[in-house]
């Protein structure tokens, strides 16, 4: 049996997150404390007591997840975890993936996911992008009806995130444009979401060259573990690969679809969602019933996942 651990990224985020987990594990404390000197403000105080405004806001966001994430992890192998054949993280979570890989270290990572946001918040202006949900059409659907959208502006399918569930994004007009068309194709929903980062288009290649200097400034190593990358859903371990990879990120679609799958053809049976709430679990069934994911954000999932990590 082979195993992967999963990382979520935003949208997980909530006010009094990793609660249960830091009454009984020290080290979830500890490391929020770690990445609060990194930031300079009391990143758990704020995921505890928000306000919530305040926790979305992305620059704030992708910090707190990736420490979310990396306090699990390292709560994992105080629990006498085994290590993981295979990492992956969702957008945002692939930051965590790489930490939990050690080719990043986690105080650049902080220092990385919040330039990262900042990057994002500024490269497109309030109001002018936007994010929806597809449910019920075919990846192929979704795509053609972004392309019929377009016009002169951006839009295109982002995140392929599980058979019959594709997030779309660009320019706002753009993609009131494409919901229309998708519900004329019979797309069971297709909503607006609540974000004002149009994330993984084209309207993000300015921040990716940005991201891209940053990211030259950092040091980083081949993945010890094999990590499964967003934009390729391919098994990277080499050091400029996975940097190239992070800042084709920010402007290209995340292939989650294909990333599971890819795990389950290697082999991979039961995985642990790393991180604050169970978005990924929830994809993973739709995407191959085979794959058993457990959340480890409690004790209870903690113990749930040790025991068939064992197995």
């Amino acid at each position: 049996m082979k195993t992967a651990f999963i990382f979520p990224g935003q949208g997980s985020q909530s006010v009094g997150m990793l609660r249960a987990a830091a009454e009984a594990w020290p080290v979830v404390e500890q490391t929020f404390s770690e990445a609060s000197n990194v930031l300079g403000y009391d990143l758990w105080e704020l995921c505890q007591n928000g306000p919530s405004e305040e926790l979305n806001q992305t620059t704030v966001t992708q910090p707190a997840l990736l420490t979310a994430s990396i306090a699990l992890w390292r709560q994992w192998f105080i629990a006498g975890g085994r290590e993981p054949q295979y990492l992956a993280g969702h957008s945002l979570g692939e930051y965590s993936a790489l930490v939990a890989a050690e080719s990043l270290d986690f105080a650049d990572a902080i220092r990385l996911v919040r330039l990262r946001g900042e990057l994002m918040q500024t490269a497109v202006p309030a109001g002018v992008g936007r994010m929806a949900a597809i449910l019920g059409l075919e990846d192929d659907q979704v795509i053609g009806a972004c392309e019929e959208a377009a016009g002169d502006e951006v839009v295109s399918a982002v995140n392929f995130n599980a058979p019959g569930q594709v997030v779309i994004a660009g320019n706002s007009a753009a993609v009131e444009r494409a919901i229309d068309i998708c519900k004329d194709k019979g797309a069971r929903k297709a909503m607006p979401l609540p974000v004002s980062v149009p994330s993984h288009c084209a309207l993000m290649k300015g921040a990716a060259e940005e991201l891209a200097k940053a990211l030259n400034d950092v040091s980083f190593g081949n993945a010890l573990t094999p990590v499964v990358q967003n934009v390729t859903a391919e098994l990277v371990q080499d050091a400029d690969r996975l940097k190239a990879n992070l800042v084709q990120q920010l402007y290209s679609p995340v292939r989650w679809t294909d990333s599971m799958t890819l795990l389950v053809e290697e082999g991979v049976s039961v995985a642990a969602e790393c991180g604050a709430g169970k978005v990924l679990a929830g994809l993973a069934k739709r995407i191959d019933r085979s794959l058993k994911v457990f959340n480890i954000e409690t004790p209870e999932g903690l113990d749930g996942a040790l025991e068939a990590f064992r197995q």
